[in-house]
């Protein structure tokens, strides 16, 4: 069966992982994900992610899930931009997320970036998710 929206999926399992106290979860690998995850990595929301592979061979992602003092780090992830709603902006009209506390991951035509970065760099894109 094929999936709608790769990304969404993988957001839910996060959300549904951390809720459920996992230290890890896995989900399988692309690269719009595995930029979104470095995204969240480099800004300190995940511990890091491993690409490997499951039984049949196919491609997988395990990203380690991160706390404090027991407490997910991820307070509230949501998908913005579906495949049914395409939801872009230009530099000026990027949204600050709790009032820049949180971030918002942006796919730019250099890469995919948290909001704060595609300001520096001057550039907007497609709104992929938000993360507090």
């Amino acid at each position: 069966m094929t999936m709608s929206d790769p990304l969404g999926d993988m957001l839910t399992r996060i959300r549904n992982g951390q809720h459920a106290q996992k230290s890890e979860i896995t989900c399988p690998d692309s690269k719009l994900r595995a930029s979104v995850l470095e995204v969240l990595r480099r800004e300190g929301f995940i511990r890091g992610y491993k690409k490997d592979k499951d039984s049949r061979g196919l491609p997988l992602l395990n990203i380690e899930l991160k706390y404090d003092q027991g407490r997910p780090t991820i307070q509230e992830i949501s998908r913005v931009s579906t495949p049914g709603r395409r939801v872009y902006s230009k530099v000026g009209n990027l949204p600050r997320f709790y009032n820049g506390l949180g971030i918002s991951v942006i796919s730019t035509p250099q890469g995919v970036m948290a909001d704060h970065e595609a300001r520096s760099h001057k550039i907007g894109g497609e709104i992929l998710c938000q993360v507090f």
